[in-house]
């Protein structure tokens, strides 16, 4: 780990706080000298430092800790995307678009809905996310409580937690529907 990266984190959150070196070691029970070389990564904090400086900064201790990231993971390369599928594997087929998939606080996935196909025969339903649908191609239907809606290209609809749905294509050709799903709200 680099002390560095760390000790921006924390002058960075110290100055939204708006508090001085002096202020904040007193607020964190810290003395001035060990935040000043941690700001300036030129000191290890144990995990109990850390655990005081995250509960000062009022902040959950991982935060300290987001900046490590690896930028080749930024990327989601097409020939390199992992794909979804359904329990009809004739019928549909979800791209996982968001690049470093399992880190994101958001998935981003394409669907490709062949002719005269539906997502499922009975509806989708989540507890906990919020979702946002994209007609990318094509001209399909999606189905909200019972209530089905034309979707034309572009057309987008937003679907609330706890929203039965299910997305239907009548026509000769297959449609793609781009989806944007909150993370969890739990």
């Amino acid at each position: 780990m680099q002390y560095h990266q760390l000790g921006q984190t924390v002058l960075s959150y110290r100055k939204k706080n708006g508090m001085t070196i002096r202020e904040f070691a007193d607020y964190a029970g810290i003395s001035t000298s060990l935040i000043s070389q941690i700001e300036r990564g030129q000191a290890n904090p144990s995990l109990s430092v850390l655990e005081l400086i995250a509960k000062a900064l009022h902040v959950p201790l991982f935060t300290l800790f987001i900046h490590d990231i690896d930028t080749s993971t930024l990327i989601s390369r097409k020939h390199n995307r992992k794909k979804i599928y359904r329990e009809n594997k004739d019928h549909i087929v979800y791209d996982v678009l968001t690049p470093d998939f399992m880190k994101a606080r958001i998935d981003m996935l394409m669907m490709e809905l062949n002719p005269h196909a539906v997502t499922t025969e009975s509806h989708y339903c989540h507890n906990d996310k919020e979702e946002i649908a994209v007609m990318m191609r094509g001209q399909g239907y999606v189905e909200l409580e019972g209530e089905e809606y034309e979707l034309l290209e572009g057309d987008v609809v937003r679907i609330p937690p706890n929203v039965r749905h299910r997305f239907l294509n009548k026509s000769n050709d297959s449609i793609h529907v781009l989806f944007v799903l909150t993370p969890s709200l739990i």
